[in-house]
């Protein structure tokens, strides 16, 4: 528990006064049965009722006192625990938001779901529980052994060879089934990733009448784990009745230990019942400490688990500094750019290079896995590239900071994505200071005033999560004013318009070309009309370059992009033009 450690000594005044009140607890229970002990000997044997509603008196304050003692530290204890868990928590959150698109990739939606949230709660569960019993329990069964060895030492030695076996029983146990919850936790990402698929991807799944495959899926993926379950359950299962086994046989060997004892009156009837009590004491904790154990071995693994993801390594992408090493009237320099991605065996871009001016208009176009959207993803340092250089405004992409990245540029995904909340709340996400008439404004230049001026609410109008309350079109044209309402210098649109008609796309290009403050544009697409107002268009083919200049240029020396352009204008145009 050294992960769990270090999120408590934040909160060391709980994690401290948590288990010292719950010792004092266990020491005023420890006199219970010494209490007892007299009243059986001294007030029954004597018939002195008034000493019997003393002692009674004296139970009752020892539970009372107890029972304040008990609240206190349970208190402490979820107070440290949620705290502490609440820190966690967002240590994790916020090292996720670190991660490389890449990195994201690899590791899986589900698989940080259920460890930001499941794993989290049993390690929370865990430090609640430690910190209420770890002193508690070992001090009642090592205390509890003291008394009756104090009460009589030859009773005491059944303690002694009961408490190292149950000892054993538990050790057992938390070996067996720690690895077990560890695949139950692995599986249960397998069962939450399906769930996501199929939630996400549920017209997918009608669309293609896969309903019983995917319920087929779903209905292994929880039978293995309720197997493993099970598994873990029927071990864990043999806890109890073997601890109570094996304290009820140390019950029968203190009973005939004391009853050849009081016969031969080295013992009184009342100690007899003390050192039964004591033995059903150290039940009770043994109990509660072998379900403590259960626990924590769930909660190490989960905490193991969080490590995991806490010790990958948060951003992959590397800095080279701010000097400057090209030109910086260009706004884009690429010298022989080339990238893999991680466990890929070819290059998705191999030796790209091309130049684009200030103010300038980048068309990108190839076919489908050509590497578009990947040197979309090198020029806003989403991936480091393997080799060669890549500039903005003559320094190296990796000399500048996220903060300056997304300050200078405003991206426009290929999927658009809209955050749950209002229309007025994804404009802000880019500009938090943005004012109703920049809204406005940023509406206009993407073609998608008219969509806001159409609902009741406008502005305020309610996105549900991914913006599945609009069409395709209208989440382009809102993530494309969320990307223009900062009035970036280098404007990044993949593919953003592929929703949008002819006639609303041919708008939004007349627009993007007469902005006010003129920013530098890189516009992919698959259409070869949404380019041909590029003043440079670069055309890939397996991840290399395959031509790169105007419309004209190309038509005459660029083969692919005669055929993009023959297959939508037809052989006629190619000839035209």
């Amino acid at each position: 528990m050294k992960f769990a450690a270090k999120y408590l000594k934040d909160y060391k005044k709980e994690a401290i006064l948590a288990p010292l009140f719950k010792m004092l607890e266990a020491i005023f229970e420890l006199f219970v049965p010494l209490v007892m002990a007299r009243i059986i000997d001294v007030g029954i044997a004597g018939r002195n009722r008034v000493y019997i509603a003393q002692m009674c008196a004296v139970l009752i304050l020892l539970a009372v006192i107890g029972l304040v003692v008990a609240i206190t530290a349970q208190y402490f204890s979820a107070r440290a625990a949620i705290y502490a868990a609440g820190r966690m928590r967002e240590d994790v959150f916020f090292h996720i938001g670190t991660f490389s698109k890449g990195t994201l990739e690899d590791t899986g939606t589900a698989t940080l779901v259920t460890r930001i949230t499941n794993d989290v709660n049993q390690v929370q569960n865990g430090m609640n529980m430690f910190l209420r019993l770890f002193l508690r329990s070992p001090f009642i069964v090592f205390g509890a052994m003291l008394m009756a060895a104090l009460v009589d030492f030859p009773a005491a030695m059944v303690f002694a060879v009961v408490i190292p076996l149950l000892g054993l029983v538990v050790y057992l146990v938390m070996r067996t089934t720690l690895p077990r919850f560890r695949q139950i936790q692995t599986q249960l990402e397998h069962v939450l990733l399906r769930v996501s698929e199929n939630l996400e991807g549920v017209r997918v799944i009608r669309a293609f009448c896969v309903e019983k495959k995917q319920r087929e899926g779903f209905a292994k993926d929880t039978e293995e784990l309720m197997q493993r379950q099970l598994s873990a359950g029927r071990i864990q299962a043999l806890l109890n009745p073997v601890t109570y086994a094996v304290i009820n046989l140390g019950i029968a060997g203190v009973l005939w230990i004391c009853g050849g004892a009081i016969d031969t009156g080295r013992l009184t009837q009342g100690e007899a019942v003390a050192l039964v009590n004591y033995m059903s004491q150290i039940l009770v904790e043994l109990i509660k400490l072998a379900n403590l154990i259960l626990l924590l071995t769930r909660a190490m693994a989960s905490a193991g688990r969080l490590e995991e993801i806490l010790g990958v390594k948060g951003d992959e992408r590397c800095h080279t500094g701010n000097d400057v090493v090209g030109d910086t009237s260009c706004a884009l320099e690429a010298k022989g750019v080339s990238f893999s991605y991680k466990g890929g065996r070819e290059e998705a871009l191999t030796d790209v290079s091309f130049t684009l001016r200030e103010g300038e208009m980048l068309g990108i176009i190839g076919g489908t896995g050509s590497g578009k959207s990947t040197l979309v993803g090198l020029l806003r340092h989403a991936y480091d590239r393997s080799g060669g250089q890549l500039l903005l405004w003559g320094r190296d992409v990796a000399g500048y900071s996220d903060e300056e990245l997304v300050e200078q540029i405003g991206y426009v995904p290929q999927k658009a994505n809209l955050l749950a909340g209002t229309i007025r709340y994804n404009l802000l996400s880019a500009k938090p200071d943005a004012t109703e008439e920049e809204m406005w404004q940023a509406l206009d230049w993407a073609q998608a005033k008219e969509i806001v001026q159409g609902k009741k609410q406008q502005l305020d109008e309610p996105v549900l999560k991914n913006g599945s309350n609009y069409s395709g079109g209208q989440k382009q044209r809102l993530t494309i004013a969320r990307a223009l309402i900062k009035k970036p210098k280098l404007l990044i649109l993949d593919d953003s318009a592929s929703a949008l008609d002819l006639l609303t796309e041919n708008r939004l290009r007349q627009t993007l070309t007469s902005l006010p403050w003129k920013p530098t544009i890189v516009m992919i697409s698959q259409r070869a009309s949404s380019v041909l107002c590029a003043d440079r268009i670069l055309v890939l083919e397996d991840g290399e370059v395959a031509g790169f200049g105007d419309n004209h240029q190309l038509l005459e020396t660029c083969e692919i992009y005669r055929e993009i352009y023959r297959t939508q204008f037809g052989e006629e145009a190619v000839d035209a033009s």
